[in-house]
């Protein structure tokens, strides 16, 4: 015999209780009329009810869910940072041809507010992340990826990221190059093509990973301004940046 489902037996439950309590008020009141009477009046202001369930309540527990997950996903972003995409970006960096047309645009300081963050993301969109292919060292780029492989994938597996799609496409487009570079016996001596063409690849992880870092940043200046401050003292675009406290 199959068995009912726990929300059928919550509903037959819930249903036994409503009908001992009409049974009981007929049995104090013998007044038929009334519960009739508020039978329909509560049956009226059903679909109100299923409205203000459905629309607000629901809304404010799905507003309230979403906060905490990106909580956790923004713990996760930080972890990312601190352990490898600082060190990507900073040398990324090095061989943008156009460095110089952002450099000082993102020496973040702690004036900057919402607004200015977002201004600079909007400067960002016109900006040609260009890679200088002769000064990349896809061998040391290669080992530096495979050391922190395990890191990413790991990363990729937290279900927090299902729902942000534009980091797991920075990961995946990390692993992807990483792929790329691992699948070449002799990277230093890069066909021009094939050169070009893994450039085009760490070109798509570079401009994800701006974006990622200055909305990083954004969260850090508004919920952690200790965050903040280290985070802005070790700014890769900084070429004074240091740890130290002046």
């Amino acid at each position: 015999m199959r068995r009912l489902s726990w929300e059928i037996k919550f509903s037959i439950i819930l249903i036994a209780i409503s009908s001992v309590l009409y049974v009981l008020h007929y049995v104090l009141f013998r007044d038929s009329h009334h519960i009739y009477l508020w039978s329909l009046t509560a049956l009226a202001f059903l679909p109100i009810s299923v409205l203000f369930v459905t629309m607000v309540i629901n809304k404010i527990l799905a507003g309230r869910e979403k906060s905490i997950k990106m909580k956790k996903l923004n713990i996760v972003i930080s972890v990312f940072f601190n352990e490898f995409g600082n060190q990507l970006l900073t040398y990324l960096s090095e061989v943008n041809k156009n460095i110089n047309d952002i450099k000082e645009k993102l020496i973040i300081t702690d004036e900057w507010n919402e607004e200015h963050f977002y201004e600079i993301a909007k400067h960002l969109k016109k900006h040609d992340f260009e890679l200088d292919n002769k000064k990349i060292d896809f061998l040391e780029l290669r080992n530096l990826l495979k050391e922190k492989r395990d890191f990413i994938l790991r990363l990729l597996e937290n279900p927090n990221l299902l729902e942000y799609e534009r980091f797991t496409n920075l990961l995946w487009a990390v692993s992807h190059v990483a792929e790329e570079l691992t699948a070449r016996k002799n990277l230093k001596n890069l066909k021009e093509k094939d050169a070009k063409h893994i450039a085009g690849d760490i070109k798509r992880i570079y401009g994800l990973l701006i974006y990622e870092w200055l909305e990083y940043m954004d969260h850090l200046k508004q919920n952690y301004p200790y965050l903040f401050s280290l985070s802005m003292r070790i700014n890769p675009f900084d070429p004074d940046a240091s740890p130290e406290v002046e």
